[in-house]
């Protein structure tokens, strides 16, 4: 187990995310003492060519013979939400961009900066979400069966279980 205090987070992002996910990140970092928290997209379009020692990765593309650098636009992108989100917070953080399998490439991050947690949000709610986690699966559960740390799930849809499920 690697202690929490004074070890860096892995946060799995999205483009368009709602803050609630970097927001607790944050929270948890000003609790742990000021942890470093590493944002992480992973781009599924993407290979890994090379891992690096400090959690960076060498990508490209899966075709070829495509020239496609729209990757380059979703990484300014989140890094200028995350930017207008935590400036002022003081919490200090990195943002990584990555590639392939969601769950493998957290997963390397998380070892490469010997993170004490990995941090990752619930799908957006509606029928296309389900149907895409029955394709590939949650991150979160994947995550949980193939590594050590502890994953914190941040839901992002509120359910009312105020209501009896039985009457």
């Amino acid at each position: 187990m690697t202690p929490f205090s004074g070890h860096p987070l892995v946060v799995a992002v999205v483009p368009h995310q709602p803050e609630l996910v970097a927001l607790t990140a944050a929270s948890w970092s000003r609790a742990a003492g000021g942890a470093v928290v590493y944002f992480a997209y992973v781009d599924p379009t993407r290979f890994t060519v090379e891992e690096f020692p400090d959690g960076t990765v060498r990508h490209a593309e899966i075709d070829p013979d495509g020239v496609d650098d729209s990757w380059r636009e979703t990484q300014g992108h989140i890094e200028q939400s995350l930017t207008q989100m935590l400036g002022s917070s003081g919490v200090p953080w990195k943002f990584r961009y990555l590639a392939g399998q969601p769950d493998r490439a957290l997963t390397h991050l998380a070892r490469a900066v010997d993170a004490a947690a990995i941090v990752v949000g619930t799908r957006a709610p509606g029928p296309s979400a389900r149907f895409r986690e029955v394709i590939e699966g949650s991150v979160a559960v994947q995550l949980s069966h193939h590594q050590h740390r502890p994953v914190l799930v941040v839901p992002l849809s509120v359910v009312d279980w105020q209501t009896p499920l039985w009457r």
